[in-house]
């Protein structure tokens, strides 16, 4: 890898954040991501999703991953950093994603 690149949690929703009510699966109230605010993964490899990171999530940030990961940049809002979220629309969650410095 060129570099290393750090994914922060900056915010996940429930679903009640998000509709405005509990959503039911099962008659069971969906619960927002298990994701805390603050939490960091710092990737060293693009390929080794780590065990606690939902696979959905790793899908929708592959191809961000891989642009820092081959030396490329969002520039937005800044160099090195971009925000993205996960597709799951039912309780999503907001990730940072930044190259690091060495």
């Amino acid at each position: 890898m060129k570099g290393r690149v750090k994914i922060t949690v900056i915010k996940t929703f429930s679903p009640e954040e998000v509709f405005g009510h509990e959503i039911l699966r099962d008659g069971k109230p969906i619960q927002a991501c298990s994701y805390e605010v603050g939490e960091e993964f710092i990737m060293d490899h693009h390929l080794n999703r780590p065990k606690e990171f939902c696979g959905q999530a790793w899908h929708d940030l592959y191809n961000t991953l891989m642009i820092y990961y081959y030396g490329g940049d969002y520039d937005y809002p800044e160099p090195g950093v971009t925000y993205q979220p996960c597709s799951d629309g039912i309780r999503p969650v907001i990730f940072k994603i930044e190259k690091m410095r060495e």
